[in-house]
């Protein structure tokens, strides 16, 4: 059997997570799939899946593999395609992750006009809070907010993200205008739990040196959205991304303060798997989004033009 042909039999393994359901998808043998793949690894010196009579693994080895394999027969179409393709517009399958809140405010609507630039393009859209193996789970773009944690993926920057102190002008009344960061100590959080320390506020004073405020918590919440809810309902104050707030911001329903400190700066990213080719419409798609959002995102206007107490 060709070496194109283990890879498509691995690839296919990986991917339907048993050696029936691959057997059943290719229309071969089961054990033909089984024989395959004893001798891609034997051709390779090492194991590439873990296995069991009720589950298998990809080894060390059978990721990175599987990764390179799963680019080579991406080529493969793609070379096919811009051969026989009557025209030159984009087509195939973008498989997408996205954090929820930011996936259902900014990344939704990118994707909808990018849909609808090209025609031939299908979307698969995964809106989750967890952090996908893009490897493992077939993902060609997740985006990524905040600090990237050190791995073998490649990312670009897309467009900044600051943090926002906001309460809603009802709270205001009721306690009080902070006037410095420290003064936060004595006012209610509302709080995102995923971080470390929740309750612990990251700012940057006039010198540009690092602090932190403890703020006591009255709600944590893992959902952005549902602090911004609780915000607007006068519960209390909150520091979250600007993509989250903005709007509420914008519509007058939450007062920005302490806009002469700066708080926690982030950025979105494109993250991908490593190649040495990205497939065309990958390459679009991140562009259009790198253009679409830049430097002076949407969710970045509402600091531009916010007045009232500091």
């Amino acid at each position: 059997m060709s070496q194109l042909e283990q890879i498509r039999i691995f690839v296919e393994l990986v991917q339907a997570g048993s050696a029936t359901e691959a057997a059943r998808r290719m229309s071969i043998a089961t054990s033909a799939v089984s024989r395959r793949l004893k001798e891609l690894e034997q051709r390779l010196g090492t194991e590439l899946l873990h296995r069991t009579t009720r589950s298998m693994a990809l080894t060390e080895d059978g990721r990175a593999y599987y990764s390179r394999c799963v680019q080579i027969l991406e080529d493969l179409r793609e070379a096919d395609r811009e051969v026989s393709s009557r025209s030159q517009e984009l087509q195939g399958t973008l498989r997408i992750a996205t954090p929820w809140s930011f996936g259902v405010s900014y990344l939704v609507p990118a994707v909808t006009e990018f849909m609808q630039l090209h025609p031939e393009i299908r979307v698969d859209l995964d809106m989750d809070d967890r952090r996908v193996d893009l490897v493992a789970e077939g993902i060609d773009i997740a985006i990524r907010i905040g600090e990237l944690q050190d791995s073998s993926l490649m990312a670009r920057r897309l467009a900044p993200v600051s943090h926002i102190v906001a309460a809603s002008p009802s709270y205001l009344q009721q306690h009080g205008y902070p006037q410095s960061p420290d003064d936060l100590s004595q006012h209610a959080g509302l709080c995102y739990a995923n971080l470390k320390s929740p309750g612990q506020w990251v700012y940057f004073d006039a010198a540009g040196n690092k602090r932190t405020v403890r703020v006591p918590i009255r709600l944590r919440s893992s959902n952005g959205e549902a602090l911004c809810h609780a915000a607007m309902a006068g519960l209390g104050i909150l520091c979250e991304p600007s993509f989250i707030t903005s709007r509420a911001i914008t519509q007058g329903l939450l007062q920005p303060l302490l806009l002469d400190y700066r708080w926690y700066q982030m950025a979105v990213y494109a993250v991908y798997p490593p190649t040495r080719h990205l497939s065309p419409r990958v390459r679009r798609f991140i562009d259009f989004l790198s253009q679409r959002f830049g430097e002076q995102p949407e969710w970045e206007a509402c600091l531009q033009d916010c007045t009232g107490p500091r």
